[in-house]
Order: structure tokens, then sequence, then C-alpha cells
């Protein structure tokens, strides 16, 4: 058996100046990071940054619902879903309920689009590329929901949503009407009614099915042999569920839900969406309405008016 030699005196005093060089120089030169996702749980995944003063956190509910938000936008519009982020990162978060949101959009076909839009999907996650060709009104919308119960076939949703990236969604707002309808069967949003029908189809700006219905019209082969998925999308959603007895459980979100005037003086305190905000000025409108950007802590690096 090999024995070590005994440590010499030097070595037996610089232990201890070593040990303080561990204990107080290295932290200082590597300070430590907390982790973020940025965009919080709504926008992807959940941001990771430690609450160090929590140290016997509450267990957390399980969530009584679930939904999915798809806003459909175009891969050139990084501005607009930047806005659209940030407007759902910064609203509460809704209770006992599991929101997600993605933006869709079709094949991306031009290379400058597609490196910011890897970009986007290193940074937030919350991108969802669909295999057609980018249209507004020829068939992204059937390709979307008849790809939902497909891609997310291990993790289902209780409820779909299609939202457009013009629209505000309070989600909060749209979790408690879902949270006391039926999980089964049901098409929800601002209707349009026709004749004796209240609600016949609902308005692009954004509806929600439950999943049921979005894998019935994913597994519906009819819609795409009558080649009936050509035109306004949010009428041939209601004309699809129409004709196969489908979506029978129908709420109108109107008055809740509404296009915003062109003066945007018309907002109301207990809106679930507000639709047409074409330009940042409208946006901007918007988040001071519902006190978006209250609480910003004061500063001498930022001036606002």
């Amino acid at each position: 058996m090999n024995m070590k030699p005994p440590p010499s005196s030097c070595l037996l005093l610089g232990a201890p100046l070593a040990l303080l060089v561990v204990v107080f120089v290295f932290p200082a030169l590597h300070p430590p990071q907390l982790g973020s996702d940025g965009a919080g749980a709504l926008c992807g995944r959940r941001a990771t940054t430690t609450n160090v003063a929590a140290v016997t956190p509450p267990q957390d509910l399980e969530p009584e619902l679930s939904l999915l938000i798809g806003v459909l936008t175009m891969p050139s519009r990084l501005e607009r879903r930047d806005i659209v982020r940030m407007a759902y990162a910064l609203q509460p978060q809704a209770s006992r309920a599991r929101v997600d949101v993605r933006f869709v959009f079709c094949n991306v076909t031009d290379p400058v689009d597609a490196a910011l839009v890897a970009l986007e999907i290193r940074r937030h996650g919350d991108i969802l590329v669909l295999d057609c060709a980018e249209n507004m009104n020829d068939g992204k919308t059937h390709a979307y929901l008849s790809s939902v119960p497909r891609l997310f076939a291990s993790d289902p949703y209780d409820y779909v949503m299609k939202s457009d990236d013009d629209t505000y969604l309070r989600v909060a707002a749209l979790v408690e009407e879902l949270r006391v309808k039926p999980r089964a069967d049901l098409y929800l949003g601002r209707g349009f009614p026709v004749g004796d029908d209240p609600a016949p189809f609902m308005h692009g700006m954004g509806y929600v099915v439950s999943w049921d219905v979005a894998e019935w019209v994913s597994g519906n082969e009819d819609i795409l042999r009558n080649n009936d998925t050509r035109g306004h999308e949010d009428r041939l959603l209601g004309k699809w569920l129409n004709a196969g007895g489908r979506g029978k459980n129908r709420y109108n979100l109107k008055p809740r839900m509404y296009d915003v005037h062109w003066d945007v003086d018309n907002f109301w305190p207990d809106t679930v969406a507000v639709h047409r905000l074409k330009d940042n000025r409208r946006w901007a409108a918007v988040f001071r309405y519902f006190n978006v950007t209250a609480g910003i802590t004061p500063s001498n690096l930022y001036h606002l008016t």
C-alpha cells in the first residue's frame, strides 16, 4: 500500500486562503443567473425564475380546463406578433386554466422570413407552421383545425380557438366564460344572425370549438372531397358544422366581442375580445384603456407621457 507523505506546513497554511478565494472571489466573477423564457406561460414555455423567498411554495391546483389559442398570422408580420406576445404575456393569468398561445402560418418560403421565424422558434417556442401554401381564405383555417388533433393527440385540450392577429383577447375573461360551458359539441364566439338563427356562424375575429368538434373537422373527408375549404373561413366553419349537425352548444358573446370604431372610443370594461386593431395607434389605445402599461417602475432611464 502506498502511503502519502504528510502535508507541509505551507500547504496547511495555504488551505484556508484558497477556501476564501473559492467562497468569495469566484462568485463575484461569475454571478448566479436566473433563467427566464420571457413571454411567460401564455406564449410558450413557462418562465423558470426561482423565487428564493418562497421556502415552501403553495401546491399548484390542477387546471379545470385547457385552451389552445391559435393566432393565424403571416411570416412577414414579425412586429405584430411581438405586440400580440406582449399583450398576452402582461395579462393576469387565468385561474386554474392551462392556456397556450401559438402563432400559426403556412409554409415559410421566403429565406428572410425563415431566418427570423427560426429566431422566434428558438426564443419563444410558440410557432406552428402548417403544411399548406400561405393564404387567407383558401383553406388555412381548415388546415389549422384539422392539424391540431393530430399534433396534440398525446396531450389534448378541452377547447381550440382560432384568433386573428388584429384581435386583442382578454384571456381570463374568456376562460371564465368557458369554465361553466360544456366541454363537448361547443361553438362559441361573436355570432352573425341570419334570419331567425341567432348564430349560424361566428365572426372570424376569434371563435372557440371543443376538442371533439376539432376532431370531427379533422376526420371529415367530405370537406376536402367537395373542395369546400375556399371562401370566407368563418362562414365555411359554420357551414360545415350546420351540415354535420355539430356545434349544437352555441354561445354568442356579442357584445363582449366587437370591432373597434375608427375613432377608437368604444371599448367596454367587460370585453372578451376587440377586433380590427390594424395599426399601432389602435393597439396603444387598447393598452391604455385596459391599463396594460400601468405599474411601470419609476426610473430616470425613461420619460413617458
